[in-house]
């Protein structure tokens, strides 16, 4: 499988709180994580706006480093396991499928990425662009436990063609994604790449979602539905329904640089009918 390299690590490790390069430890995971979910939005806004979503590392550095975005889960946890892999962690890419809202036992298509860190012999997945429900530490492969994050507590459950990820909401623990550790070439990342951003059945074609995590909190917007889930209290969500009260938004409350208000209100209006 290719490598790819980042143009500026630097960089990235200045955006994520790091003056120099960490060491490869599991605490210094723990923290890329966690800060990564904080700085860098979950965000549809190219698939809001029909435009193709290039997932090679140099536009994916472009995008989120000098256009001032954030993307989904190819974007996001490519560029991440290019940060893992310069600072030394045993890491790779692998996929999953999306089950989180479906009913119970079903099997979707293969169109989440993921990495998978292995650190003295033990194996974690971590995950950076799972949108309003993504993990906020790392989680233990091979553990059946519960495993505590900065947010909710996730566990893992094997099965027969792989794993099945939960997180506990409202008291429920609720499917996320089935996942295996297939190895994966950049053709299929680029296969399911074009089906998430290209096919008109795929459920981000036309969609707005966002999601950025904080301190005890989740930041979602979904379509024209805020809402601010605090750890420990009820949710609070409120409808918008002027185009450029959700663009100001996107900018203050997810700290995204958005495409020019004149290319994007006419997609952002459509939401609002």
């Amino acid at each position: 499988m290719s490598e790819s390299r980042l143009s500026d690590t630097g960089r990235y490790l200045r955006r994520l709180g790091f003056d120099t390069a960490p060491p490869p430890t599991l605490d210094t995971l723990r923290l890329l994580q966690q800060r990564h979910t904080a700085e860098f939005p979950f965000e549809t806004l190219s698939s809001l706006l029909r435009q193709p979503v290039p997932i090679d590392l140099e536009s994916v550095e472009r995008k989120v480093f000098e256009q001032g975005r954030g993307g989904y889960c190819y974007e996001l946890n490519q560029l991440f396991l290019a940060l893992l892999q310069v600072l030394g962690f045993s890491a790779r890419g692998i996929t999953g499928r999306v089950v989180m809202n479906a009913p119970e036992g079903a099997w979707t298509a293969r169109t989440h990425r993921l990495s998978l860190v292995t650190l003295d012999d033990v194996r974690y997945i971590t995950d950076v662009g799972f949108g309003g429900m993504v993990p906020t530490a790392p989680l233990l492969l091979d553990s059946r436990d519960v495993q505590p994050t900065p947010h909710e507590p996730y566990r893992i459950e094997a099965n027969e063609d792989g794993y099945l990820l939960r997180a506990k909401v409202a008291d429920e623990w609720r499917p996320m994604y089935l996942f295996d550790l297939q190895r994966q070439e950049e053709i299929d990342y680029a296969v399911g790449n074009w089906y998430v951003c290209s096919h008109p059945e795929s459920p981000f074609m036309g969609r707005l979602m966002v999601a950025r995590t904080g301190e005890g909190l989740r930041k979602t917007l979904n379509g024209n539905s805020y809402a601010v889930h605090r750890i420990g209290h009820d949710s609070e969500r409120r409808t918008i329904n002027d185009a450029d009260e959700l663009i100001d938004l996107l900018e203050n409350e997810f700290g995204l640089r958005v495409p020019p208000r004149g290319e994007l209100r006419p997609a952002v209006q459509r939401l609002l009918v």
